[in-house]
């Protein structure tokens, strides 16, 4: 598995979620949304392992069944 195939980009995640970057950058301000990681330095492209980000998604969904 390559490396863009590994991590989701900031813009990837927004999408998914149908959200904007910038609500994506104010939850990881907050300590909410999606665990993430920065590649580099302070200021470096944030990516989002797929692994965490998948279950984390997975964990925010509720399943509703009929009664």
């Amino acid at each position: 598995m390559s490396t863009d195939e590994t991590y989701l980009t900031r813009e990837q995640v927004a999408a998914r979620l149908k959200i904007t970057t910038k609500t994506l950058a104010n939850w990881a301000w907050d300590g909410k949304g999606p665990p993430f990681m920065r590649l580099g330095l302070v200021g470096a492209p944030v990516r989002y392992p797929c692994e965490s980000y998948f279950e984390w998604e997975r964990s925010q969904t509720e399943l509703f069944l009929p009664t």
